[in-house]
């Protein structure tokens, strides 16, 4: 019948344009304000699943099919969507996160029941399925598991005094983290490790400035210290899951 990507990549392609771009702010302020009242929320839903005859049409989907695609896309979306404006921290990144994992999931299992001879134990036998989890698992290891590890290490190398200015982001040091060893390890994974050093070298620089003004020593000492530990750990988790990966090829 249909391949999986073949079918997922047109319909996500048509959420984000429902989602993204054919949405008005409008719209959004609508949808918080008067919740399942808004009119802006019934056609925002009706827009996701009358958009996607445009890749039905075209994959040669049979009516019936397409019906049932076009109501289980915009009830599910119209669901998932007041769910969102009526949680009490709906504009948290995290919601916003939920929210178009759920939108996702439900046109991946759509496309999953579409695809011909894609079952779960095709999926759990591929040959690609455990290098998949080893590289999943690299990811959720160099996130929260080592920001902790980096924390603990800080804890014993304290900043002297009381007036040290911690002016800044809040949680912005541990966001540059997560976004510094993502870089990394996905760089390291390629096998980009000119493109590593680059990652080192722009927070160098932007880093040099402040620690520049700054008078004390340990604070200075305490970014490197949380760097370096930060750039260790990734660089050794992306080394021994790309050995991994490589001797499973040979």
């Amino acid at each position: 019948m249909f391949d999986f990507f073949g079918v997922l990549i047109p319909f996500l392609m048509i959420h984000i344009i429902c989602d993204f771009y054919l949405q008005p702010n409008q719209w959004v302020e609508a949808k918080k304000k008067y919740t399942y009242r808004s009119t802006e929320l019934y056609f925002h839903s009706l827009l996701h699943g009358i958009a996607l005859l445009v890749p039905a049409i075209a994959l040669g989907i049979d009516w019936r099919s397409t019906a049932c695609l076009v109501a289980i896309i915009a009830i599910s979306h119209f669901i998932i969507d007041l769910w969102k404006v009526r949680a009490r921290n709906g504009d948290k990144f995290s919601y916003f996160i939920i929210d178009q994992t759920l939108h996702i999931s439900v046109l991946a299992v759509i496309a999953f029941h579409m695809a011909d001879g894609v079952t779960i134990d095709t999926v759990l036998q591929h040959e690609k399925f455990s290098d998949g989890v080893m590289v999943v698992f690299a990811y959720l290891l160099i996130l929260k598991p080592t920001s902790i590890l980096i924390g603990s290490v800080l804890r014993k190398y304290p900043i002297s005094g009381e007036d040290t200015d911690n002016s800044g982001l809040i949680a912005g040091g541990e966001l540059i983290g997560y976004l510094e060893r993502v870089l990394i390890l996905t760089f390291t994974l390629v096998g980009s490790y000119a493109a590593v050093g680059f990652v080192l070298a722009a927070k160098s620089i932007f880093r040099f400035g402040e620690l520049n003004k700054s008078d004390d020593r340990s604070m200075t000492e305490y970014v490197l210290i949380g760097s370096l530990v930060s750039v260790v750990i990734t660089t050794l988790v992306g080394t021994l899951i790309s050995l991994g990966l490589d001797v499973k090829i040979k």
